[in-house]
């Protein structure tokens, strides 16, 4: 095996932790750069005394001059209330940050996949949906900072696929969760999770009849890796999730069911622009990568509130006062 250079952006991150950890097992040379603004070193402390890891305090939005084979571009916060905090960062964030990776892979001649996100449909219309759905997004409302940022780095990297050549991937990341999820990171999992095991009420956005799909973290690392590995005829953008649909009813009534929690369901209006249905159509990643979810999403759960009973909610500081 070829041993690679590989730079992961947001690489500190819930699910760039798990990425790094992945491709530092496989004996590639691994570059985690991150922010740390809702991520923490903690995430990859077990890494640092390995040879082929490094761990650079960097803001991508900035430029930086490296010498790699291979970019992941996950750097962005991804839950609501992290990057509806400063919204122009946000956008910056995506933009900035692709261009940055994007100048670094035609310099280098690298490989480099951007995480996109099944926000770039918006609340969609079409269901479920596929990538030849443009999607429904209200391009000035409170979540367009992340929609159109993640819309605009995909512009940008077909652009320079089809101006410069780059070789590059696109994969649009479903939700996605399992452990080192940030117990404040606001998200319906992780705060389900971290109220059900505080013995509190369990706070829920509208009826709870919206859907989403949710997919274990390592059959989402397994999907990038897959992806960054595949045929460079097959750039995508691809859907990676799980097509099991699931109400948030069912989904806190599972969490509660399995951490005992005994409290009630107290209901909060629906925010601008949520949406109502989330789940992928997959057949291309199917036929492409030969790939689809493995993990249930009650054993996934399971290993996710052990993870959460492991922790102590006390070691962890909300990024922002929106969680």
């Amino acid at each position: 095996m070829a041993i690679k250079r590989i730079l992961v952006t947001g690489g500190a991150g819930f699910l760039g932790s798990h990425l790094c950890e992945r491709l530092v097992e496989s004996g590639h040379d691994v570059i985690c750069l991150d922010n740390f603004f809702t991520s923490q070193k903690s995430n990859v402390a077990h890494l640092l005394g390995k040879p082929n890891f490094e761990l650079i305090r960097h803001d991508v939005t900035h430029p930086i001059h490296l010498e790699v084979d291979e970019i992941y571009n996950l750097a962005c916060p991804a839950a609501p209330g992290h990057y509806q905090y400063n919204p122009i960062k946000t956008m910056k964030t995506s933009v900035m940050g692709a261009i940055n990776v994007l100048g670094m892979a035609k310099r280098c001649r690298a490989k480099v996949l951007q995480a996109s996100t099944s926000e770039v449909y918006g609340d969609p219309t079409v269901h479920p949906q596929p990538e030849s759905y443009r999607g429904n997004v209200n391009p000035i409302g409170p979540r367009a900072c992340y929609d159109e940022g993640k819309r605009a780095a995909e512009t940008l990297f077909f652009d320079y696929y089809r101006s410069n050549r780059v070789n590059i991937r696109v994969v649009r990341i479903f939700n996605t969760y399992g452990p080192r999820m940030h117990p404040f990171d606001g998200r319906v999992v992780s705060n389900f999770i971290r109220q059900a095991l505080l013995g509190q009420d369990i706070s829920m956005f509208g009826d709870g009849a919206q859907t989403r799909s949710f997919c274990y973290r390592d059959d989402l690392v397994e999907a990038m890796i897959r992806m960054m590995n595949g045929p460079d005829e097959f750039v995508g953008p691809v859907n990676i999730g799980n097509p099991n649909e699931f109400t948030i009813m069912q989904l806190a009534q599972l969490i509660m069911e399995l951490t005992g929690n005994k409290g009630k369901i107290i209901h909060k209006p629906l925010p601008q622009d949520d949406p109502l249905q989330r789940q992928p159509d997959i057949t291309l990643a199917r036929q492409k990568l030969g790939w689809e979810p493995k993990t249930q999403l009650r054993d996934g759960l399971v290993k996710t509130i052990d993870y959460f009973r492991s922790i102590n909610f006390s070691d962890f500081r909300a990024p922002t006062p929106n969680y």
